[in-house]
């Protein structure tokens, strides 16, 4: 079991000498890539109230204070996926008890339509997801391509999520203009083996490894209540903040207890626990926009205010995430407005 570190101050390095680590690379003190597990366990556990003021500071260096990014999600192919993670409906292992019917991947000319929908809307970033364990090349990878183009052409910001991919993958998506890959780590090394067996820990870093070097940007976060311990949250975090760089994008989901998938009796999470796994990875990846994502239906209005508060500055927009179901728009625009915040304005 990890303690937190008897001297650990997140504030200061790993020395104690008086600096501030988490200032932006321009800055006289450099980001860090060198947490420790037990600092991190500290920082998770410390007082709230601390806590948030901690990240709450760190917000204000960083980043403008009122802009919200809002980013629309869409299922450009769903179901049928081989893998096994325990958390999704998509799952060919749990189609008979989810009842998820399987669909083809869209037309490029209909997921364009969907994408200047979310422009309109108000999203300055549309992110597409296909049900694969890995990319094939073939007519299917050259409609995501077509796809990406399509989305920047809107002057908007692109993401996709395919599963793995070849270093070859990821220069034709670079060249496509693709703005970001995701390819979540979900939990610790330690507690992956439970979720997910088909694919290993070394085989997402690897993904990772080959977006980074095509010159992508990395969407890369976890869902916490899936029965992982607190020690596996800090552990988490302490991965995504010791690549260097840190991902540009950091989604932080909750467990949606979808019927039919083995985690569907999971107990809901704490919202305070949610709010801490945001505070602390504003702390550790200052310069990263932390995204609330898939659970955040489950929230009351309180506490999507403290996340924003505690360095949250990007939602998931929109009234399906993949093929669960999303806050209504107008209440999230709403909730922006009525906490003294502003959406991240469309480029020009």
């Amino acid at each position: 079991m990890l303690e937190p570190s008897k001297n650990a101050n997140p504030i200061n390095g790993k020395d104690g000498l008086a600096h501030d680590p988490r200032e932006p690379a321009s800055d006289a003190s450099p980001l860090r890539h060198d947490w420790e597990s037990g600092e991190v366990l500290a920082l998770l556990t410390s007082p709230l109230l601390d806590l948030v003021d901690q990240a709450r500071a760190v917000h204000r260096r960083c980043h403008s204070q009122a802009d919200v990014q809002l980013a629309s999600l869409l299922s450009i192919k769903t179901g049928a996926c081989p893998e096994d993670c325990k958390y999704c409906p998509q799952s060919a292992h749990y189609a008979k008890e989810t009842g998820l019917e399987r669909e083809a991947l869209l037309d490029v000319d209909d997921v364009l339509a969907e994408a200047r929908a979310a422009r309109q809307a108000g999203a300055t970033r549309f992110c597409m997801g296909a049900a694969w364990r890995e990319v094939k090349d073939g007519a299917a990878f050259d409609s995501v391509l077509a796809m990406v183009k399509g989305v920047r052409a809107l002057d908007m910001e692109a993401c996709v999520t395919l599963g793995m991919l070849t270093e070859a993958q990821a220069g034709r998506l670079a060249l496509a203009g693709l703005t970001a890959y995701n390819h979540n780590l979900d939990t610790s090394p330690e507690f992956y083996g439970e979720i997910i067996t088909t694919r290993s820990y070394q085989d997402r870093l690897n993904t990772l490894a080959r977006v980074r070097h095509a010159g992508i940007e990395v969407c890369c976060g976890g869902i916490i209540g899936m029965g992982e311990s607190v020690q596996d949250r800090a552990r988490l975090l302490q991965t995504l903040a010791n690549l260097d760089p840190h991902p540009e994008s950091v989604p932080i989901n909750t467990l949606v207890a979808v019927p039919g998938t083995p985690l569907e009796d999971q107990p809901p999470v704490d919202p305070l626990d949610l709010v801490r796994m945001v505070a602390a990875a504003r702390i550790m990846m200052p310069l990263a926009r932390v995204r609330l994502s898939a659970g955040r239906r489950n929230l009351t209005r309180e506490a999507q205010i403290l996340c924003l508060l505690a360095g949250a500055n990007s939602i998931f927009y929109g009234d399906r995430l993949l093929t669960t179901a999303n806050n209504e728009t107008a209440d999230d625009l709403a909730l922006i407005e009525d906490a003294g915040l502003r959406v991240q304005p469309a480029k020009v």
